[in-house]
């Protein structure tokens, strides 16, 4: 992801839509059997205000509108209301259209069909990678940083629309704001190829899904170092002029190298060993591969996962482990237990579960350290319960598998009580954190709707597109693990189901730019800001919405006011976006 761009001039600007009246909706598109909720933002004076829910232009329900909390943070002076119109199940282009006094509007059209997103956008979600691979031959042939040797890393994804680099993980300096980028990518396609054959396969996606998984399982295979590491990333700063590419470690908006290259758990190790385990389970039930083949993605899963047990803390940056190693390491058991079924694997992945457990707070919510700081993440918030709800399925010890169904159970409370604490008219995800001093998380633990300013990386903070998508997955999985049977849609109660929806639908379009931040769907795109978030391709995701500028904890909020030095922060697309969008709309999906 893109941290600074030689062009300060500022050409694209996006401030918050001036109507008196607006009704904000999912673009893309609504599970016929699940929440369909339009929000009503509402400037003028007071008066009476009425809707229509229409389906191929004609009306299907009607009524009065319903206001919402009062809510002045992001645009102090408005009333919000909301149209539910769940109950419609009916397959077809639905709008809302709404009158208050003399103001109308009308919503963007959406779909409503059965596996929605994904029937609507799969395809080209799916694309996204494929678009984003990188095949520069010079790759086959890279110094390692402050070592004499090469080595062939050849393949895998660029990590964004302006980062040619190729990323494990970054930020590892920081400890605590490691992303799981091309290891939780190549995950996510060898897992959707191999347990959700039947879902691609009615789209006739199955061969490009299981390409896509082996051409990730392929680079992640070439990072393997002969000594049982991977390497962290493949970095040119940005592809500053006159900077050598390299496998390095990096830190800081300058981009400066380090050593930090050996991929901890944490660092993408972990995922990457979970994806070759489940690349090597795709070959053996398709009987193709990659470049490489099933047993060579096996025995690679294996030696990395010994050669972490033992040195894990060493690749650390202050050389102890935290809740990203617990989480991380607990989904690599998981897949070398369903890979080879050894009792070794579920040994050490009970040990994992509990360390991860032993991080939950009374209410619910996690710490990341061995002390008190609030676990909070930009990118993949909802992978404690995703790797939870993995290890439920392994686990053969009954009471073993009711702790973590209860730490489950209550992680999602939390989620929903943290969300609802306050007016909230989106019902978007809020966190809880601490703002840096002195370089570390420290003081008043604070709560927000977006990931703080000043925080431990000294500059990334971003829109959160990877974490909205993380957390619905994390609600719909360990929701129906908790056997809520409801009828709210995805099997889920009515707040798990909503709640779910609101993260989906926000990067969707209903939020308040009225904005689809995924590329090729909805009535409005991101603008195009070549100078720091280069290029845009259907399927890929933008970073999203922030906080204002200026503000440490991220109060307020933002969308790509410039200069365009820093619209990477909102515009540019990033491998996690796509991936998290595409897991979740996956698990939201039936076969």
């Amino acid at each position: 992801m893109s941290a600074a761009s030689p062009t300060p001039t500022t050409t694209v600007s996006v401030s918050l839509p001036a109507e008196p009246l607006l009704v904000q909706i999912n673009q893309v598109a609504l599970e016929r059997q699940g929440p369909k909720r339009a929000i009503v933002e509402y400037a003028g004076e007071a008066g009476e205000g009425s809707y229509s829910v229409l389906r191929d232009g004609k009306p299907v329900q009607t009524g009065n509108l319903q206001p919402l909390q009062p809510f002045a943070e992001w645009s102090p002076g408005k009333r919000y209301f909301s149209v539910d119109f769940s109950d419609v199940e009916q397959s077809g282009q639905y709008q809302v259209d709404v009158r208050i006094g003399k103001q109308h509007a009308v919503s963007a059209p959406v779909p409503v069909r059965d596996n929605a997103v994904f029937a609507t956008a799969g395809a080209q979600l799916l694309g996204y990678f494929q678009r984003s691979r990188h095949t520069d031959d010079a790759d086959r042939d890279l110094r390692i940083f402050q070592a004499s040797r090469k080595v062939n890393v050849w393949g895998g994804w660029q990590d964004a629309g302006g980062d040619k680099g190729k990323y494990l993980s970054h930020l590892g300096y920081a400890n605590y704001f490691n992303p799981q980028q091309a290891s939780m990518a190549a995950w996510v396609l060898a897992y959707g190829a191999h347990a959700r054959k039947p879902l691609f396969a009615a789209q006739g996606l199955q061969k490009q899904v299981e390409d896509e998984a082996f051409w990730g399982a392929d680079y992640l295979h070439r990072t393997l170092d002969a000594d049982g590491y991977f390497y962290t990333t493949v970095f040119d700063q940005w592809g500053t002029p006159g900077v050598e590419r390299m496998v390095t470690g990096y830190e800081g908006a300058a981009g400066t190298f380090t050593t930090l290259y050996r991929s901890a758990f944490r660092a993408g190790g972990g995922m990457a060993i979970a994806a070759l385990a489940r690349a090597s389970m795709l070959a053996r039930q398709t009987g193709r591969h990659g470049e490489f083949d099933g047993a060579s993605y096996l025995a690679d899963a294996q030696r990395a996962y010994e050669h972490l047990r033992q040195f894990n803390p060493q690749y650390c940056a202050d050389g102890k482990e935290n809740i990203i190693d617990d989480y991380t390491a607990l989904m690599a058991l998981v897949e070398l237990h369903n890979a080879t079924g050894e009792q070794r694997y579920l040994d050490d992945a009970r040990t994992r579960a509990a360390s991860l457990m032993a991080r939950q707070q009374a209410d619910g919510g996690f710490i990341s350290d061995g002390g008190s700081r609030p676990y909070y993440h930009a990118a993949e918030a909802g992978l404690p319960v995703i790797s939870l709800s993995a290890y439920v399925d392994i686990e053969t010890d009954q009471t073993r598998r009711e702790r973590a169904l209860g730490a489950i159970g209550s992680a999602l409370k939390h989620e929903l009580a943290i969300t609802q604490s306050v007016a909230n008219p989106y019902g978007y995800a809020r966190q809880r954190f601490q703002l840096t001093q002195d370089g570390k998380a420290a003081g008043e633990v604070l709560e927000g709707f977006f990931i703080p300013h000043r925080n431990e990386t000294g500059y990334w903070w971003q829109g959160e597109s990877a974490r909205l998508a993380s957390l619905s997955a994390a609600m719909v999985i360990g929701g129906r693990k908790l056997a809520a049977n409801g009828k709210a849609g995805y099997g889920l109660t009515a707040d798990q189901a909503g709640y779910a929806q609101s993260q989906i639908d926000w990067t969707l379009g209903r939020n308040p730019y009225g904005i689809s931040m995924l590329y090729g769907f909805g009535q409005k795109n991101p603008p195009t800001v070549l100078e720091s978030a280069g290029e845009m391709f259907n399927g890929g995701i933008s970073n999203g919405i922030t906080g204002a500028p200026g503000s440490d904890t991220g109060a307020g909020i933002s969308f790509a006011p410039g200069p365009d030095s820093e619209q990477w922060r909102w515009v540019e697309q990033w491998i996690p976006h796509t991936t998290w969008m595409l897991f979740a709309v996956v698990a939201m999906s039936e076969d």
